[in-house]
């Protein structure tokens, strides 16, 4: 094994990022009854990156600031496969599960930063449609880096509640209004780390993301709503301080951060033009109190998974059906292998439906 950091940067990378796409895969098809057949499938997908971590540990004290966060991510990893492993084997396989996935944009987020300088993270982080896209990966990289683009944080650290974490395009010009895509987190999440769920397809889209964290541990689907009004200062503050375009201003969000899109977004005075729940909880008295002359024409665009297992599929046909009756334009993407769980694999579309509509 070489000791060159250039030298161990060339295998420990693209080593690095197929196993976390490997972890995307299991994620995005995580069904509870099938997690131990899922886990086996990828089998040891794991095992060169364990191979080459040790090569991180040689490299000289002068290059700490380099080697710090690609440890923290290819540990995140590895501690993730060590907790699927543990998950498949049946004790406490749901939070298990869950406390595997949540390490995965914990990776992303210590990524990120080499994404202008290392090509196959530039290209990690677009979408799978637009990785061979080498204008785009060139003008991104090329663009001259400023304080105001990039992944940003408002008052939004793991430990903190109310604030928001962003993404603004590195090719952003101030004069051109660019969509505005604010992702909800589910319950118990957080939006620092949901932000990852739609990262690439805002970049590779040229859309600025807002990834708010809720007031309390989820949002106010019933009694006071604080997050309502929180949302809409978050909305007016970003819009004033970088070039929102008004007319397309999507509000998705999963599980419990649909089901609030739909109580928040059907409210009178939203500012959001267009909607987008995936895995969402929807029961028609939210019809009774939503704004009539705001659901005319209204485009939703609603995503559910044949598969989940917590909010039956259907709440979403029953979503549909009351929605189109109360004249919003309804789309409807119903996936067979889908069950309650972030399906990035569909947001590139999403956002393709959003920005056309």
């Amino acid at each position: 094994m070489t000791n060159s950091p250039t030298s161990d940067l060339a295998i420990v990378i693209p080593t690095l990022l197929q196993a976390l796409e490997t972890l995307g895969f299991v994620a995005r098809h995580f069904h509870p009854p099938q997690l131990a057949e899922l886990v086996a499938s990828v089998g040891g997908r794991d095992a060169a990156l364990r191979e080459v971590r040790p090569l991180l540990d040689a490299w000289p004290a002068e290059m700490a600031e380099l080697r710090a966060p690609l440890v923290r991510a290819a540990d995140h990893v590895l501690a993730a496969y060590d907790t699927l492993r543990t998950a498949a084997t049946g004790t406490g396989e749901l939070m298990a599960a869950f406390q595997a996935f949540r390490r995965i944009p914990l990776a992303q987020e210590a990524l990120y930063p080499f994404a202008r300088d290392l090509s196959p993270v530039n290209r990690y982080f677009l979408s799978p449609d637009r990785r061979a896209d080498l204008d785009l990966q060139q003008r991104l990289v090329s663009a001259e880096p400023r304080p105001e683009t990039g992944l940003l944080h408002v008052d939004n650290t793991y430990d903190s509640r109310g604030g928001f974490s962003l993404y603004v395009p590195e090719t952003m010009a101030p004069d051109t209004p660019l969509p505005l895509i604010v992702a909800l987190h589910g319950g118990s999440g957080h939006g620092r780390s949901f932000l990852y769920s739609w990262l690439r397809d805002a970049r590779s889209r040229g859309a600025i993301l807002v990834a708010p964290t809720s007031i309390d541990r989820t949002w106010a689907i019933q009694g006071q709503d604080a997050d309502t009004p929180n949302l809409a200062r978050i909305v007016a503050e970003v819009s004033a301080r970088w070039p929102v375009d008004p007319r397309r201003i999507l509000l998705t969000g999963m599980s419990d951060g649909g089901t609030f899109a739909y109580v928040t977004g059907l409210e009178t005075g939203s500012p959001f033009t267009h909607l987008a729940p995936t895995a969402a909880a929807f029961h028609p008295m939210l019809i009774e109190f939503a704004d009539r002359e705001r659901l005319q024409g209204l485009p939703i665009h609603i995503v559910h998974g044949a598969l989940d297992w917590m909010f039956p599929i259907e709440l979403a046909v029953e979503a549909q059906r009351t929605l189109t009756a109360a004249g919003a334009a309804v789309v409807t993407h119903f996936v067979e292998d889908l069950s309650h769980t972030v399906p990035q694999d569909l947001h590139a579309g999403i956002i393709d439906w959003f920005m056309a509509a």
